[in-house]
């Protein structure tokens, strides 16, 4: 299954996934369920720096441990 292969994947979170490898990488080792949480989170983000700051923070992971 691809990044936008899910009709719920935002366009802003895909693009900033895109535009970070690392964080990238994190969300696709995610369960499906941790990636609905976390695609729910992301309908509270109005700006582009926002969704930037919030898929850097995927990084530290510590948010699904």
């Amino acid at each position: 299954m691809g990044l936008f292969d899910s009709p719920e994947m935002p366009m802003g979170l895909g693009m900033a996934l895109i535009r970070n490898p690392e964080a990238l990488r994190k969300y696709s080792s995610l369960s499906p369920d941790q990636k609905r949480a976390l695609i729910d989170r992301t309908h509270l983000i109005s700006s582009k720096q926002d969704m930037e700051v919030f898929v850097d923070s995927i990084v530290g992971g510590n948010q699904f441990q």
